[in-house]
């Protein structure tokens, strides 16, 4: 018998034109990831799109330097429209904004429980007591940590509110100067680290660790 293909855990981020927001926050995961898990994070798969995306265009050059200085790898991108395939597929869906959230949610897949603002879903997760999850030992066990992560966070929505409705959004920089970019770039790294740590189990000050000690 052929051996069973390998179990992923899909993470899906989502803006607007899929050329600033979205794959910023695309590829810091990724390289959040690797930092954390290096080969092993193979299990936790990474995509973006966009409500409107601008299909086939590069990413915004000044979303690409920012990446750069951050150390994470602007190349290849392509950026690509939402479509019902990406929701499908997809077992945490991680937006931009309320509106965003809105139309995924609005596309049906049974994704509204799967679909939060990537700041809705930062505050959900630090409620969350990480010794109720799966220890991410493995690749299935990654997966499931990941899942079992995704169906608590969903569990507490409702009972944690944010501040205000702007508290769990990340605002456009398009057409705006690196400088805000820098600091829209900053945002998404604060709001990524938790959900990272949680998703893998390992905290950034070890990942540092680790990378010193290779």
């Amino acid at each position: 018998m052929p051996d069973a293909p390998p179990r992923v855990f899909r993470i899906l981020h989502v803006s607007t034109g899929n050329v600033c927001r979205s794959p910023i926050t695309e590829r810091l995961t990724r390289q959040a990831l690797d930092e954390r898990l290096g080969p092993f994070a193979r299990g936790l798969v990474v995509e973006s799109a966009g409500t409107w995306g601008h299909e086939g265009a590069p990413m915004e050059e000044h979303a690409a330097q920012l990446l750069a200085e951050y150390g994470a790898d602007p190349g290849g991108f392509i950026g690509r429209e939402l479509l019902d395939e990406h929701v499908v597929h997809a077992d945490l869906v991680l937006t931009a904004t309320r509106d965003h959230r809105a139309q995924v949610i609005s596309m049906g897949h049974s994704a509204g429980l799967r679909t939060f603002t990537l700041k809705e879903f930062t505050r959900l997760v630090r409620a969350i007591d990480m010794a109720t999850l799966p220890a991410a030992e493995s690749p299935d066990g990654l997966v499931e940590r990941a899942r079992s992560l995704a169906r608590a966070a969903a569990a507490l929505r409702g009972w944690l509110l944010a501040p205000t409705a702007e508290a769990d959004e990340v605002q456009d920089p398009y057409g705006a100067p690196l400088p805000y970019f820098r600091s829209v770039g900053e945002e998404i790294r604060a709001a990524l680290d938790p959900v990272v740590t949680a998703l893998t189990g390992v905290p950034p000050h070890r990942a540092r660790a680790d990378r010193a000690l290779r």
